[in-house]
C-alpha cells in the first residue's frame, strides 16, 4: 500500500536575542495551537514550531487524487469549548469555521443484522432502546443520569482546572468514591442494562480517547452526556479547517506558526526553561515553553540533557499506553449514489467484544476479527472528493508496538487491509473492491514515525484511573520551571475536547506577559 510522503516547508522564523515576553510552543496539533491562542490572548509573543507540513498534528489531512483524507479526529462533540477559545481571543468561532450537526450521530451494526442508531433527542433514543431491548429502558434512563452527573464533576469541574497539586486530588477522592470511579465504564453500563448490544453502545466511547472500556474509569461515561447535550458535529473542510483557523488566529495575534522545522531540545538557563533549540541548530529564546509533544517525547528527548525525577524513561516504559490504530483511507469512483443506507458515521461490530479488547490492550495479539469505525464525509462535505465519488476513512483499533509479541506491520499491513476490505464488502459496502481508486494506510509504525508517538500509541497514555488527573503528567512541568505541557498526554486527556481543555488549564498557570520594561516573571504555579 502507498505510504504518505510528506515534506515540510520552512517558513521564516522570527528572530530575537531575548526571550523576554516570548513563548515557544512545540507542536501545531490542536492542543498546541489552542495553547498558542490563549498565550497570545495573554499578551505573549508566540512562535509555534512543527515538524509536519501543515497545522493540525493528528487533526491534519492529506489530499491524494482529489480526495482529502482527515487523518485523525473526525467529529466535534463540545463546540462551546471552541467558541470559548475563540471568544478569549476576541474572535467568533462560527465566523471562521462552519459546523454541521450530524443526524444521526452514527449507526452501530452487529453481525446478527440488528442495529442501533444514535442521534439527537431523548424521545428518539428511548424509542431506539425500546425497539432493541424494551426491558432496558428504565436502566438506560438511569445511565444517562449517571453520565450527566459525571459530566458536571469530571468535565466541567476537574477537566477545567489544574490537578498538579496532590492536595487537589485528595479533596476530590470522596466524590470519586461516591461516583464509583473505581468501576469501569463497561461494568457501570452492565449494572444499568442487560442487553449486550446496549452494553456495547453505552461503553465503547473510551476507545475514542484510547481507553479499554473494561478497565477505564466509569467517569468516562460522561461522553454519552456530551453527545446528548451538545450533539455531534462535523467541521466543513474537516478538522484540518479548525486547525488552519486556529493558526490564522495565532498569526493575527502577532504570533507565528512555522511548519517543517523540528524542535530538538528545550534549553535551560538558571534552572528554568529558556527557549528551544531546533534540529538545524537555530535557537528560539523564550520565557515560556509549551510542549504539545507526547510527555514521553518531552521528557526523554527534548529534556534528554536534564535530570528528571518523576517522569523517567523506566517509569514511562512501565506506564500503560493507549492502543494504536490501523487506518485505511480510500477513495471510490462513481459511488455517490451507491450504499444510500451508509451515512456519515457507521460502526461495524465484530463477533467479540471483551475478548477482542483483551487482545488489543492486554495480550497485544493482532486478532483475525475486527470492529470498524467507518467515516464517509463525502455525504456531508462535497469538497472531500471529486464529483460523483466518495472519500472514506476506516479505522480498526490494534495493539501498540510496545507488546513483547509486537506485530511486524511491514508484513501484516496488506493482509490486514484485505481482511478489512472483505468485512466492508460483506457487511456494509457491497462491490467496494471494484470501486476503489486512491488508497493509503496508516499503521502503528506511521503513528510512531509521523507523530513521534511512543509505541505508536494513538492517544498517548491510556486514561486509567491511576493515569488520570494528578497521576497524569502535569500541565505545569514537575521537572523544569517555565515548561508547560499540552495535548493528549496531560490533563484532562485525549480527544478534541480534551486537548482543547489542556490549553484552558495551562492558561490558568501562566500569567499575563510582562510589559517591555518588566523583569522576567515568576510563573504562577512555581
Amino acid at each position: 500500500m502507498t505510504q504518505p510522503q510528506l515534506f515540510g516547508r520552512v517558513d521564516t522564523l522570527p528572530s530575537a536575542r531575548s526571550g523576554h515576553g516570548r513563548a515557544v510552543v512545540i507542536g501545531a496539533g490542536l492542543g498546541g495551537l489552542a495553547s498558542a491562542m490563549r498565550l497570545g490572548a495573554k499578551g505573549w509573543q508566540v512562535t509555534v514550531v512543527d515538524r509536519l507540513d501543515r497545522p493540525g498534528g493528528r487533526g491534519s489531512s492529506i489530499t491524494q487524487g482529489g480526495h482529502r483524507f482527515d487523518l485523525g479526529p473526525t467529529i466535534v462533540t463540545v463546540p462551546q469549548g471552541l467558541r470559548e477559545l475563540w471568544a478569549v481571543c476576541g474572535r467568533d468561532f462560527d465566523a471562521d469555521v462552519r459546523l454541521v450537526p450530524m443526524d444521526p450521530f452514527y449507526k452501530i451494526l452487529w453481525q446478527d443484522g440488528s442495529s442501533f442508531t444514535m442521534g439527537p433527542g431523548d424521545a428518539r433514543m428511548e424509542a431506539e432502546v425500546a425497539r432493541l431491548s424494551p426491558r432496558d429502558l428504565a436502566g438506560f434512563r438511569k445511565f444517562l443520569k449517571d453520565a450527566e452527573a459525571r459530566y458536571w464533576f469530571g468535565f466541567e469541574d476537574l477537566g477545567r482546572r489544574s490537578m498538579h497539586r496532590l492536595v487537589d486530588l485528595v479533596k476530590v477522592l470522596p466524590k470519586f468514591a461516591m461516583m464509583r470511579a473505581d468501576r469501569s465504564v463497561y461494568a457501570h453500563a452492565a449494572r444499568r442494562v442487560k442487553d449486550e448490544r446496549l452494553r456495547f453502545a453505552l461503553s465503547f466511547h473510551p476507545l475514542f480517547i484510547g481507553g479499554d472500556p473494561f478497565h477505564v474509569t466509569s467517569m468516562y461515561a460522561l461522553v454519552s452526556h456530551l453527545e446528548r447535550a451538545f450533539g455531534v458535529h462535523y467541521a466543513m473542510g474537516g478538522v484540518q479547517a479548525i486547525a488552519e483557523a486556529m493558526a490564522s488566529v495565532v498569526k493575527d495575534q502577532g504570533g507565528a506558526v512555522v511548519q517543517g522545522v523540528e524542535a530538538d531540545e528545550v534549553l535551560v538557563s538558571g534552572g528554568r526553561a529558556s527557549g528551544v533549540k531546533l534540529a538545524d541548530g537555530r535557537v528560539l529564546p523564550a520565557e515560556v515553553v509549551v510542549s504539545n509533544a507526547d510527555p514521553a517525547t518531552t521528557y526523554t528527548r527534548l529534556l534528554r540533557k536534564q535530570p528528571v525525577r518523576r517522569w523517567t524513561a523506566p517509569k514511562l516504559m512501565r506506564s500503560r499506553w493507549s492502543m494504536s490504530l490501523f487506518v485505511w483511507y480510500f477513495g471510490t469512483r462513481g459511488t455517490k449514489g451507491m450504499w444510500p443506507e451508509v451515512g456519515h458515521h457507521s460502526i461495524v461490530v465484530g463477533p467479540r467484544y471483551r475478548e477482542h479488547i483483551r487482545d488489543i490492550f492486554q495480550t497485544g495479539r493482532l486478532a483475525e476479527d475486527m470492529s470498524l469505525y467507518v467515516h464517509r464525509p463525502s455525504v456531508t462535505d462535497p469538497s472531500v472528493a471529486p464529483t460523483g465519488d466518495d472519500t472514506f476513512y476506516v479505522l480498526s483499533p490494534v495493539p501498540h508496538l510496545g507488546h513483547k509479541n509486537g506485530v511486524d506491520w511491514a508484513t501484516e499491513a496488506e493482509p490486514y487491509r484485505q481482511k478489512m476490505l472483505k468485512i466492508l464488502e460483506d457487511r456494509l459496502l457491497p462491490g467496494l473492491s471494484a470501486r476503489v481508486t486512491e488508497s493509503l494506510v496508516f499503521t502503528p509504525e506511521t503513528f510512531r514515525d509521523r507523530y513521534l508517538s511512543p509505541h505508536g500509541a494513538g492517544f498517548s497514555l491510556e486514561p486509567r484511573i491511576l493515569q488520570s488527573a494528578w497521576f497524569r503528567p502535569h500541565n505545569v512541568s514537575e521537572e523544569l520551571p517555565g515548561l508547560y505541557l499540552a495535548g493528549a498526554g496531560t490533563h484532562p486527556g485525549a480527544g478534541v475536547p480534551g486537548v482543547i481543555g489542556t490549553a484552558e488549564v495551562l492558561s490558568t498557570l501562566v500569567p499575563d506577559a510582562p510589559g517591555p520594561t518588566m523583569a522576567p516573571m515568576r510563573m504562577a504555579a512555581e
